[in-house]
């Protein structure tokens, strides 16, 4: 009678060990990651119902995060002016995903004087074998990679989420690889670890992005000088300690309806879930809504403890129809001046990344299990004064 085999495990022992092979290096410096990745293993390997591939995937991304931190730790070793770097981060976006936060993002980061993070660094902030300084094609190479296979299993990502290893994106993805912020979750179905995380203090983790974003500058000296602006929803329901981690960034806000916002970005998590397992799209849903309603509970809170002039809302209407506009208003609040170079920079920008340039995202509250009326009412404040 034959057998099944039994669904592999994480391990973190085994896990530490295949980074330490892959890189050749052993000291992966504060080693305070280790109880989110504890905390993380528990619930993937109790929930996450990953397929075997997935299982490979995931496998993959943990490996190439912990590469990347012994990697960095052996730089920093041999040049400790990478410390020195001074890094200004001047604005932070902040939204419910799917508000118009990536292309804004995008937007603000293409103005003379202005820099993000790339994709492709997202993936492996550390050089690989292979890269120059100048010239890291092996990092492009792998993003490229990783972008080509997500879409052969979940074609639906190119109409949800614009993917290009050269563009800015989230520092969500890096946070992610130390096993905490919501990137965590949004890649594997784990509930028990999103519950465990809303009361684990992040601050060791952006002090660790700090200096990721001190490495990332002296890699490249031509960032030197310009002003950084980072971007995730997921910092929603951590406001308070992305604030405190960068107390002279603006906190840029971008503003849609949940009544869009819930089932577009509850169909983007069942995209990102198929990569790696197998879940029913009203789970999916079940899941998600309560916790994007608790994301915005959290950041109403945060909000009035953190100040108002801290903030700039920004609709993701009025994106739609005046882009530049609204780009001039976060970058003249954060000192860079506008003139006819930023405005043809940015109006460059836009004319190559119009939204009718990918497939359209279809999305309902039908499909997910979700009903318009419980949307109002778990959002109702917010709606009240923003959504007009």
């Amino acid at each position: 009678m034959a057998t099944t085999a039994p669904a592999p495990v994480f391990d973190r022992e085994t896990l530490l060990a295949a980074a330490r092979e892959r890189t050749g290096l052993s000291d992966f410096g504060d080693t305070w990651f280790l109880e989110p990745m504890d905390r993380y293993i528990a619930s993937a390997n109790a929930e996450g119902k990953l397929t075997p591939s997935g299982f490979a995937g995931q496998t993959e991304s943990i490996l190439k995060g912990l590469a990347s931190r012994l990697r960095m730790v052996e730089d920093i070793k041999r040049h400790p002016e990478i410390l020195d770097e001074k890094v200004e981060v001047a604005a932070i976006i902040l939204g419910l995903p799917r508000t118009g936060s990536t292309i804004f993002h995008r937007l603000l980061a293409s103005a003379p004087g202005m820099t993000a993070i790339r994709w492709y660094e997202a993936q492996n902030y550390a050089p690989l074998p292979g890269d120059e300084p100048g010239n890291p094609q092996a990092r492009r190479a792998y993003a490229q990679a990783m972008i080509d296979g997500w879409l052969n299993l979940s074609p639906e990502l190119a109409s949800i989420h614009p993917l290009d290893p050269e563009a800015p994106d989230e520092e969500i993805i890096i946070l992610g690889q130390l096993f905490i912020t919501t990137m965590v979750e949004a890649m594997t179905f784990i509930p028990s670890f999103a519950k465990w995380l809303d009361s684990y203090d992040q601050s060791k983790g952006y002090e660790d992005l700090k200096t990721i974003l001190k490495y990332l500058q002296w890699q490249d000296p031509s960032r030197r000088n310009r002003k950084w602006v980072l971007k995730s929803p997921s910092n929603l329901p951590y406001t308070d300690v992305i604030a405190d981690a960068f107390p002279d960034a603006v906190l840029v806000m971008t503003h849609r309806d949940p009544l869009e916002v819930v089932p577009s970005y509850v169909s983007m998590e069942a995209a990102l879930y198929k990569l790696n397992s197998v879940h029913s799209d009203t789970e999916v849903g079940a899941f998600w809504f309560p916790r994007l309603a608790g994301w915005m509970k959290r950041f109403e809170e945060a909000r009035a403890r953190i100040g108002e002039d801290r903030f700039i809302d920004i609709d993701y209407r009025e994106v739609a129809k005046e882009p530049l506009k609204q780009a001039e208003r976060v970058l003249a609040r954060i000192g860079i001046p506008l003139d006819a170079e930023i405005e043809a920079a940015l109006a460059e920008f836009m004319a190559g990344n119009k939204r009718e340039q990918r497939p359209m995202h279809d999305y309902s509250l039908e499909r997910f299990g979700l009903e318009e009326q419980a949307i109002r009412e778990a959002f109702a404040s917010y709606r009240a004064r923003f959504v007009r």
